[in-house]
């Protein structure tokens, strides 16, 4: 699997966030390789008042304001990182929040970094998916269509059907609908009413998990 070609990205933030879903994020860590699937993204728009870029470019935020396909990672809290991918041509400045992972390949590990054993709640979450990965502000900034220590593939899976609802945990902004998720993955936040029933059907279809 190769890195997302830049060129095949869309200019469009809330076209990336879907376009996102079925994606692999990848993070390799000398000769290990750590992988999963994102099934759960935010959009966060220009002029967005939930957007870390509403006021304006800072030294915190400046990762959002490159082309697309770069991540920013900022420290919530001072607890948890979180890991966005910039999302408009440079200077503008928007990003997808990829909130949860389904774990592919260096399970193990993620489940040792995070001290927790259960599949499903190893990345579910934008700070869990973090800790899982070990991302942190060494990221911040960092190429995703690139191969490196961290960056964005394509297997060739496909995504069934894509669910929407309002982002989480917000206060500005909170009654938009700029959630997406794989509709029925057993991996994503978010309540049972936002991410509706789970279906008996697999939603992907394609190639090895594997990078």
């Amino acid at each position: 699997m190769s890195p997302l070609d830049r060129g095949v990205l869309p200019r469009d933030t809330v076209a990336l966030a879907r376009f996102l879903l079925g994606k692999v994020v990848v993070r390799e860590m000398g000769k290990r390789l750590l992988s999963g699937r994102i099934v759960e993204t935010e959009a966060y728009l220009e002029a967005d008042p939930a957007c870390h870029a509403f006021r304006g470019m800072t030294p915190r935020n400046r990762s959002l304001f490159l082309e697309a396909g770069h991540a920013y990672v900022y420290l919530c809290y001072g607890t948890s990182y979180m890991l966005n991918v910039s999302s408009e041509a440079a200077g503008i400045g928007a990003g997808v929040l990829l909130r949860a992972l389904e774990p592919l390949s260096g399970i193990e590990h993620m489940q040792r970094a995070r001290n927790a054993s259960s599949l499903r709640d190893l990345a579910r979450g934008p700070g869990r998916l973090a800790e899982a990965l070990g991302i942190d502000l060494r990221h911040d900034g960092l190429d995703l269509c690139r191969r490196g220590s961290l960056w964005i593939g394509d297997d060739g899976a496909s995504v069934d059907a894509i669910g929407e609802s309002v982002r989480i945990g917000l206060t500005k902004g909170a009654e938009a609908r700029l959630r997406y998720f794989v509709a029925g993955n057993p991996h994503l936040s978010g309540s049972r009413s936002l991410n509706g029933s789970v279906p008996d059907a697999p939603t992907r279809r394609g190639t090895g998990a594997t990078p």
